[in-house]
Parts: structure tokens; C-alpha cells; sequence
């Protein structure tokens, strides 16, 4: 996939016209979507030999979302698709080089928040492979829609 067609997947992901409407109600209930220990290659680093290869990274999400006026419709239209988040990350990692760790938490923040349904996102990147004496290395950030 090209830069122009993961840019374009994320939009698609994230258009209010292939998301069913929220619900009406002020306090409607809040489901958790997550990700765990999702496993990718990526281009990330502060160094210049972090330039030269690809190396591990490993990212938790979890999403606070409204749930759908139905929650038992059993349909895939009315739910945050963790597949489509994924998919998300995918584009992002895809668009090259990333220097922090920070950034990377950052911008699949945004991505997530981008949603509708999603009201705050848990993002948690770890590098296991940055500090040889270390399990891994990383930060975890918190956003919510203002």
C-alpha cells in the first residue's frame, strides 16, 4: 500500500458517514476496545545506526467507546473495528522513519481519536530490543476528546 492509499485508508476508517450515529443519551455506556501486544517492524529512533534497519516494536491500545444505540445489533458497522486500528497503525509505521517513541504514541493517539466512537485512547509503544540489559523500553501516554 502507497503512502497516498494508507493515508486514504485511515480516512475511510474514520469518515462519520460509514459510522452509525451515536447514541442520544448524555451518559451513554462506555465499552473498552484493546490491543495487545501487537508486534510490528518499525522505522524508529533517535541514533543513526536505529536509521539502518528495522527493529521491534510492541504497542498495547485501549480505547474508551461510546457504544452503539444497539450494543447487541451484531453488527460490525455499529463497533471501533480493533482490525481497522491495526490496520491504522500499519499507515502510520508505513509513512517512514519516526524519531521517538513519544511521536509514535502520539500520532496513533490520533488516529484512534479520529473515530467517532472514541472518546480517549491508551496507547503504550515499547521498544524490547533498545536496551540490551532491559525487557523493553517505551512510553505510555493517555488522550481523551476534549
Amino acid at each position: 500500500m502507497t503512502l497516498r492509499g494508507n493515508l486514504s485508508y485511515i480516512r475511510s476508517m474514520t469518515d462519520p458517514a460509514s459510522v452509525t450515529p451515536l447514541p442520544r443519551a448524555k451518559r451513554a455506556p462506555i465499552r473498552r476496545v484493546f490491543v495487545r501486544d501487537l508486534q510490528l517492524m518499525a522505522s524508529i529512533g533517535a541514533y543513526a545506526h536505529e536509521r539502518d534497519a528495522l527493529q521491534p516494536v510492541r504497542l498495547q491500545l485501549d480505547l474508551d467507546v461510546t457504544e452503539p444505540a444497539d450494543p447487541g445489533s451484531d453488527q460490525l458497522e455499529t463497533v471501533v473495528c480493533y482490525d481497522k486500528m491495526v490496520q491504522g497503525v500499519k499507515a502510520i509505521l508505513a509513512e517512514g522513519h519516526i524519531q521517538l517513541v513519544e511521536t509514535l504514541a502520539e500520532r496513533v493517539a490520533a488516529m484512534a481519536l479520529a473515530h467517532p466512537m472514541v472518546l480517549a485512547a491508551r496507547v503504550r509503544v515499547e521498544k524490547p530490543n533498545a536496551i540490551e540489559e532491559a525487557a523493553a523500553v517505551g512510553v505510555e501516554i493517555e488522550r481523551r476528546k476534549a
